[in-house]
């Protein structure tokens, strides 16, 4: 049987660009949006026939090479003790408490995430064997941001703080987070996921010499530690990518900030290249929008391996027909390696 074209362009075998999007699974689909208004969102989290469902959603609406599971970025800590609450309309919520951060206090490494499992098998009883599954993670110090902010941040100053406060603190946590990462990824790839993405949304607010230092030690265990094909990314990762380049990820997702085929650390990497279109041009006319694909397209046949998505996350008010448009035109572009 000939492999999914997703896993063909971790090997560039590829005839055609895989294309998938961060994100495609929820807020701006209109069938999404049907069952989020007879469900509180933490339910939809924890049904696994909920979450498959979702999760499969795209696939037959959009075209979309892959599959990616509907789940949160705080899925693993919400299950070590911490105390965060999933609001429709607000996103996530976490009680911080800075002594629970700093002495580890009531965290505990993740008792049950059995309905991520079954969500897993569901969703792979439901799609193509040419579509594969793709299983996440938040990095742990992604996930560390929002557990020491509450939830999103403007300038991080409680990050920063605890960080340059609480170093020892810090790295104890940093190592119970990485630790359970990986067994949460474990678990992932035990129940059925072909690949796996780790989340770095928040990377870019360092600077190359703190990334270095508090980022890429502990990512570099997460994928020596999972054996599947691997994507790393990393937003904001323009001034980041030399580093990036030490994660031993497969591929390196790269946002808006690099230029494709026009950066020396991605034309020199031997890993593959996932991006880049940036998502303002979701709201751009097809003309504009098909000349923009067709750059990135360019860029990306620089690299020996590539996969076509986004700068990061679709946005919630994006028009589902451009992102069929979008899927059409990678399709259709004449890929030669």
């Amino acid at each position: 049987m000939t492999k999914p074209l997703l896993l063909q362009a971790f090997e560039g075998a590829n005839k055609t660009v895989p294309v998938w999007f961060m994100r495609q699974a929820g807020r701006y689909l209109p069938q999404y949006r049907a069952i989020k208004e007879k469900y509180p969102i933490e339910q939809m989290f924890r049904t696994p026939e909920l979450a498959a469902e979702i999760t499969c959603q795209p696939v037959d609406i959009l075209g979309v090479d892959a599959a990616i599971l509907f789940a949160d970025i705080l899925t693993l800590p919400a299950q070590m003790g911490f105390d965060i609450a999933f609001d429709n309309q607000k996103g996530p919520q976490i009680v911080g408490r800075i002594d629970q951060l700093r002495d580890l206090k009531d965290v505990h490494d993740f008792d049950d995430l059995s309905h991520i499992a079954k969500a897993i098998r569901l969703v792979n009883q439901r799609l193509s064997e040419s579509i594969p599954l793709i299983g996440f993670a938040g990095s742990p110090f992604t996930v560390l941001t929002y557990l020491i902010e509450g939830g999103s941040s403007v300038n991080f100053a409680k990050t920063f703080s605890f960080l340059r406060q609480h170093p020892e603190a810090f790295c104890r946590i940093m190592e119970m987070l990485t630790a359970n990462t990986i067994k949460y990824l474990e678990l992932q790839k035990e129940a059925g996921i072909k690949v796996f993405q780790l989340f770095d949304s928040w990377a870019g607010i360092l600077r190359a010499a703190d990334f270095s230092a508090w980022v890429i030690p502990y990512v570099q265990r997460v994928f020596d530690a999972v054996d599947l094909p691997s994507i790393y990314f990393a937003r904001g990762s323009g001034h980041l990518l030399p580093l990036m380049d030490q994660s031993h990820a497969d591929f390196l997702s790269v946002d808006h900030t690099v230029i494709l085929g026009h950066q020396a650390t991605i034309e020199h990497t031997k890993k593959g290249i996932q991006g880049n279109l940036f998502n303002g041009l979701l709201y751009a006319d097809e003309a504009v929008l098909e000349r923009e694909v067709r750059d990135v397209l360019i860029g990306g046949q620089k690299h020996g391996r590539y996969i076509f998505n986004l700068s990061h996350g679709v946005f919630p008010d994006t028009d589902v027909d451009k992102l069929k448009f979008i899927v059409e035109h990678v399709h259709a572009f004449p890929w030669k390696r």
